[in-house]
């Protein structure tokens, strides 16, 4: 088992990269693979940049040089949905664009022409492992599984939250994570995405973001890590 872990911002990969026991660094597209062990499994620790097209790119590098088995995308988003909070985490049941619209053809909103799926799924083994270590690592804090919706837009006004709560009843918004499950799903790699919420996708995003976003992150990485050590 080799997993790639993917964050997109520093912030949401640092705590990772100094509690993982390092033995070489990789510069690809940019991209800096910190390979190493996590406890006694193999990783590729990556940096992926804002965006799904950074996302994209990471994961098929993971895939093409590195040779991972398995892909988790670690880091923060909005809350979509009310009952959940700053603080909570979401694991995603799968994951699907919000900005995606070829519907004048006959498709879905957020469905990507001739690929015939709307949602890519995740491994239901590593949502498993994912809940259990919230659970076991951070038992006061609240996990939810859910869908997680993707786009290049920061969610911030209470409109747009609402046009994606009806379109879509997604859970939490953020940049990178469908298209890291598209691009494992083409590349047959099972993933999962682990999100900690840093603000709710509203206007008040301009006072919380900033003041959350760094706990959060650290926070989801370190689940993350227990999760990761405790993998079989």
């Amino acid at each position: 088992m080799k997993i790639g872990i993917i964050g997109a911002m520093d912030v949401e990969i640092a705590t990772l990269k100094q509690q993982m026991s390092a033995e070489e660094t990789v510069t690809k597209a940019g991209m800096e693979f910190a390979c190493g062990k996590i406890g006694s499994t193999d990783v590729v620790v990556v940096r992926s940049g804002v965006g799904k097209v950074n996302a994209g790119c990471c994961v098929q590098i993971l895939a093409d040089v590195f040779h991972v088995s398995h892909i988790i995308n670690t880091g923060v988003a909005g809350s979509l949905n009310n009952d959940i909070n700053i603080g909570d985490i979401v694991v995603s049941t799968g994951a699907m664009y919000h900005d995606v619209d070829a519907t004048v053809f006959g498709y879905q909103k957020g469905e990507i022409p001739q690929m015939g799926i709307v949602s890519f799924p995740a491994d239901e083994v590593l949502r498993a492992a994912a809940v259990k270590a919230v659970r076991e690592a951070a038992p006061d804090v609240q996990v939810f599984e859910g869908q997680v919706l993707s786009g290049d837009q920061f969610i911030s006004t209470h409109e747009k939250k609402e046009e994606l709560m009806k379109n879509f009843r997604g859970y939490c918004a953020e940049m990178e994570g469908a298209a890291i499950a598209q691009a494992s799903y083409i590349n047959g790699i099972p993933y999962v995405i682990i999100r900690a919420i840093s603000d709710k996708a509203d206007e008040s995003v301009q006072e919380s973001y900033d003041v959350f976003e760094g706990k959060a992150a650290v926070h989801c990485a370190r689940i993350t890590q227990y999760m990761v050590s405790h993998l079989q």
